[in-house]
This record gives structure tokens, C-alpha cells and sequence, in this order.
């Protein structure tokens, strides 16, 4: 894998873009205001990145984070998208985004939301449960004692393999929360949403998660 695309540019899309680029990645990046609008980002970044539309990091991209507002997940492009890994970051904040009955009543779940948007792409969601200014200080090697793990949640299990390949890459240890379907353990306000902790810390927050009735 050479090419990560990003459709978000924002907190979390630019902070990863960043330290993928760090690792040696190159990286497409995109925004919903257009590539021009990207310049500075790019500068940041280096000679490793580049602006383009969300179609085109979509394109570029072998695997590709979704980092936008929930809300716009129905303007994520659908066929360059097939067959590859998709990191889902997003978090579905009702005063912001409207609310979903489907997701209040705990029916389904954000990345669920995704998922059916892009039937032929295995999406994992990760790094939705950290802020961005932690997300960029606070990776550490591997094998470093009381690191940091992020939740993940998936169906496709290679998919969440390479990306948790990825993200130890960058600094952090998963903890795996299953399927998708249980993606709803570290979405907002849930225990597991936010705090730093250890793999073992994290399982534990992750185990006393309270959901909606569906």
C-alpha cells in the first residue's frame, strides 16, 4: 500500500493525513469546498500530499478515510469506492446532523449508516473516540508501556487487520469492539468515548457501554 485517500480534511482527516504522510504514505486529500481551498494543508504536509476532489481521493486511495459530518455521508462517492477498505471517523451529533429515529432508537448505528451507502466497501469505523490535538501527540511506540488504544468495529476482518496495521503505524494499539453493529460502544457519550486508556483500560469501557432499546 503506497496511497491513502481522505474525503474530510477537517480536525481528524488532516491530523491523519499528517501522520500517514510521516510514515512514508502518500496522501490524496479532499474537502467539500474544493482542492484549491486545500493549499495551506498541502504545504503543511509536504511533498507527499496532494489536493484533489473527493471523487479523485476516493480514486487514488487504497484504502481511504471518510472524515465529514454525518450528515453529508450521502455525498460520499459510491463506485471508486468498491472493494476497498474505508475508515469511518465520523461521529453522528443530532443537534448538528438532525436527528435519525433509526440511530436514537438504537435500530442501527452511524457506520452502519455508511456501510449501506457503500455496499461494496468494508468499512471499519476508528478514531471517531479521540480528540484530534491527542490524536497527534500522543502515539508512542509499540511495546511502550500504558500506550494508548483507539475501539475499532468492522465486518470484514482483513479489512480491520489492515487498519489496525495502520494505526499502530501511527502510534496506538485497538482494541476490537466487533461488527459494526457494535460500533455503537464508543460513539458519543458512551464510556469509551474519549478518555485515554490502555488496551485493557479500554475493553473495560468499552464492556460497561449502555445503548437505546431498538
Amino acid at each position: 500500500m503506497t496511497t491513502i485517500g481522505f474525503i474530510g480534511s477537517g480536525n481528524i482527516g488532516g491530523t491523519l493525513a499528517k501522520l500517514f504522510a510521516e510514515q512514508g504514505y502518500d496522501v490524496v486529500i479532499s474537502n467539500s469546498r474544493g482542492p484549491e481551498t486545500l493549499a495551506d494543508l498541502v504545504s503543511e504536509i509536504g511533498p507527499k500530499a496532494r489536493a484533489a476532489t473527493a471523487a479523485e481521493a476516493a480514486e487514488a486511495g487504497e484504502v481511504v478515510v471518510v472524515s465529514i459530518p454525518f450528515l453529508a455521508v450521502d455525498t460520499v462517492p459510491v463506485a471508486p469506492l468498491a472493494g476497498k477498505v474505508v475508515i469511518d471517523t465520523n461521529n453522528y451529533y443530532f443537534e448538528r446532523d438532525g436527528h435519525v429515529a433509526a440511530i436514537d432508537s438504537g435500530e442501527t448505528t452511524p457506520s452502519e449508516v455508511l456501510q449501506g451507502h457503500l455496499p461494496e466497501s468494508h468499512v471499519v469505523k476508528l478514531f471517531n473516540a479521540i480528540q484530534s490535538g491527542h490524536l497527534a501527540t500522543q502515539g508512542v511506540p509499540a511495546g511502550t508501556a500504558d500506550r494508548r488504544a483507539l475501539p475499532i468495529a468492522g465486518d470484514d476482518v482483513a479489512a480491520k487487520a489492515t487498519v489496525t496495521a495502520l494505526t499502530d503505524e501511527i502510534g496506538y494499539d485497538v482494541v476490537d469492539a466487533g461488527p459494526l453493529a457494535e460500533g455503537w460502544r464508543f460513539d458519543r457519550d458512551q464510556p469509551a468515548y474519549g478518555p485515554k486508556a490502555d488496551a485493557a483500560g479500554l475493553t473495560d469501557l468499552l464492556a460497561q457501554a449502555k445503548r437505546a432499546s431498538a
